[in-house]
């Protein structure tokens, strides 16, 4: 089911599927809602699954003035206090994984449990390059983001633009400042993601206080295993 929720100042777009406790999916940047179309069923079966699409991204139109990580957790928070109505698992991918980690970190009794995929904590934690778009890359999300963007395909350069300042300089946490969040939490990343140097991944691991980490083999940056996140927020995971 898809629906439209006003938060603050922006006309948020979501999709909602199946029943039981709500697990609110994050997608990564310049991504939305349909980066998660594969791994729905499975969870569906298992949650109430939210889908929101952030601003700028998706079917939720851009507002004025830059994009932030912190701003895009108050959209969280507010999504789901509204929407929600009370907690919620986590799961953010990539950007989505740095919004989830701040909305944890500032509303901890809205988190459940956080699950962090592909992220980082700070912004030097990408690996060199790992920001810039190759030609490729950047013919596909023109096509991808401006399907459906509701400001037009050719706004997609103003919100890259918003994206690529915030990936120069957001987030800057410390490790001291995400052992902020002390409830359960996964660390998903995949052994051949080039985009996160493994050292920051372990770095975010010793400063989540109920942590554990799962390495994902032969995966890249773009990988998720719904099957271990299911287990992890069912309960039946190994201790970290």
């Amino acid at each position: 089911m898809s629906n439209y929720v006003q938060l603050a100042d922006v006309h948020t777009y979501y999709e909602e599927d199946g029943a039981g406790e709500a697990l609110v999916l994050l997608h990564p940047g310049l991504a939305d809602s349909r980066a998660f179309e594969e791994y729905v069923p499975e969870f569906a079966r298992h949650f109430r699954v939210f889908r929101p699409d952030r601003r700028g991204h998706g079917r939720t139109p851009d507002v004025e003035g830059p994009i932030t990580y912190e701003q895009m957790a108050r959209d969280t928070i507010a999504f789901l206090e509204q929407v929600v109505g009370g907690p919620a698992y986590l799961l953010g991918h990539s950007d989505g994984a740095i919004v989830a980690l701040l909305a944890a970190l500032e509303r901890p009794e809205f988190v459940r449990k956080l699950v962090f995929s592909a992220g980082v904590f700070h912004h030097d934690g990408w690996a060199p390059g790992a920001i810039e778009l190759d030609e490729e890359t950047l013919a596909f999300f023109i096509d991808y983001w401006g399907a459906v963007a509701p400001d037009g395909r050719e706004h997609f350069w103003v919100v890259k633009e918003k994206l690529d300042r915030m990936h120069r300089e957001e987030p800057t946490l410390t490790v001291e400042d995400i052992g902020g969040y002390s409830g359960p939490a996964l660390i998903m990343v995949g052994d051949h993601d080039e985009e996160i140097p493994m050292e920051h991944t372990l770095a975010l691991r010793e400063g989540l206080p109920n942590a554990r980490l799962t390495v994902l083999p032969g995966a890249g940056h773009g990988s998720l295993d719904a099957g271990i996140v299911i287990d992890f927020l069912a309960g039946r995971e190994e201790e970290p």
